[in-house]
């Protein structure tokens, strides 16, 4: 059946053993401990009030007391931090969410991290390369492959015929032109 392929808009998400990386703390916001966070992608919903985080590289755990759009960002209010110095500690470090706590993918909808680094055969089981590169475009995503040539291969079901992150592959039908 036709159709385009789907990433998660959580695509920027990455993985860290049982974590994955949600976004990033700006900057403190206001005098009472508010941080601006700057999420990866719409996985930054995830965090609400009375959830667990980890913050920073240390992977330091807080409980979220509040969680809100602001704009294309979101205002975190973290337990414990109340004061604007409070919230400094943690400029530019990386919010991170359990990974059981993210909401489950559609079918056939994979992360960025997924995809990146499978290797690509054909049907036939010829090698091509690898996923070096997603590129996201208005109709469907494109998989830049390297190998021995680089390959843009557009994600659709036409092409793309079995994902498969566990084992490492991505099986694909090459349509005439994709290579020549």
């Amino acid at each position: 059946m036709p159709g385009k392929r789907k990433t998660a808009p959580a695509n920027d998400a990455r993985p860290s053993g049982d974590t994955l990386a949600v976004g990033r703390i700006v900057r403190p916001h206001g005098v009472r401990g508010a941080m601006l966070l700057e999420p990866y992608s719409e996985l930054a919903s995830a965090v609400v009030a009375g959830s667990s985080v980890q913050l920073g590289e240390e992977r330091t755990s807080a409980t979220v007391v509040a969680c809100r759009r602001h704009g294309e960002r979101y205002l975190l209010e973290l337990e414990g931090h109340t004061s604007h110095e409070a919230a400094e500690r943690w400029r530019d470090a990386e919010l991170r969410i359990p990974a059981d706590k993210a909401p489950a993918l559609p079918p056939d909808t994979y992360f960025h991290w997924q995809l990146l680094g499978l290797s690509v055969v054909t049907e036939d089981g010829t090698v091509l390369g690898q996923v070096a590169e997603i590129l996201s475009t208005g109709a469907n995503d494109v998989y830049l492959v390297r190998g021995e040539r680089e390959l843009l291969l557009p994600a659709t079901s036409e092409v793309i015929r079995q994902v498969d992150p566990g084992s490492g592959r991505l099986v694909v039908h090459l349509l005439p032109g994709l290579i020549d």
